[in-house]
């Protein structure tokens, strides 16, 4: 009962490609931080070039501490960019408030994953705090339908991260096409700023994968209690 190698089999090596994931955004975002651009752009005014470009006058854009606390929220309808990213002249910085401009854009444009996204989002809270324990109270109880109800709640999980990958892939394409149309970095700068924003994508694959894995494992679990 307690040696549970679906675990081991499934669940730790997509956390071992998290981590991976993880390690690589800093890492580039921390080479990315020491590269200043050319056109001397600091993240908030490469954030508002963005806002510019889509029309959007109604975003504000405030500093928040923290390193890599970006984000925009729809909210307060503000961009919030962290220490090394609002001030900074450098090629992440760029990239990476271009990113989050791009986050306010499709609010804007109300994009239609985000509105999935934001659907799911209160059941994919509950299935996060205590759907995986739901599910193994379940299996150690051989409750067959607390097992149910906790692999429903985790699934939802899952599908969260599924739709936020198109969310922040989303995001970025907008940040890229306007970083280039309107001349803000030039061509190594823009392969830098391309490489931050792939390098903190895997990081939402990598979390997409994990959760598939653990409700892939709650599944496999599941169904060998049942063969008992």
């Amino acid at each position: 009962m307690w040696y549970d190698y679906y675990y081991f089999i499934l669940v730790i090596p997509a956390m071992l490609v998290s981590l991976w994931a993880q390690i690589r955004v800093k890492g580039t975002y921390s080479k990315m931080s020491k590269l200043q651009n050319t056109r001397g752009l600091t993240g908030a005014q490469a954030a508002q070039r963005v806002l510019s470009y889509y029309g959007i006058n109604d975003v504000r854009i405030e500093p928040v501490a923290g390193t890599l606390t970006d984000h925009y929220d729809p909210r307060d309808n503000v961009i919030r960019l962290s220490q090394g990213v609002y001030n900074a002249s450098t090629i992440a910085a760029v990239g990476i408030a271009c990113h989050e401009a791009g986050h306010a854009a499709q609010h804007a444009e109300s994009y239609k994953p985000i509105a999935v996204r934001n659907a799911i989002l209160p059941v994919a809270n509950i299935g996060s705090s205590s759907g995986l324990w739901i599910a193994v109270i379940g299996l150690m109880l051989n409750w067959t339908i607390l097992v149910q109800i906790g692999i429903i709640l985790y699934a939802f999980v899952a599908l969260f991260q599924l739709v936020t990958l198109p969310v922040e892939f989303n995001a970025s394409s907008r940040a890229l096409k306007v970083i280039d149309e309107t001349g803000m970095l030039q061509d190594e700068e823009y392969k830098g700023a391309r490489k931050v924003l792939s390098a903190a994508a895997m990081t939402y694959v990598a979390a997409l994968l994990v959760s598939i894995m653990s409700l892939l494992r709650l599944i496999l679990r599941a169904r060998s209690n049942n063969r008992r």
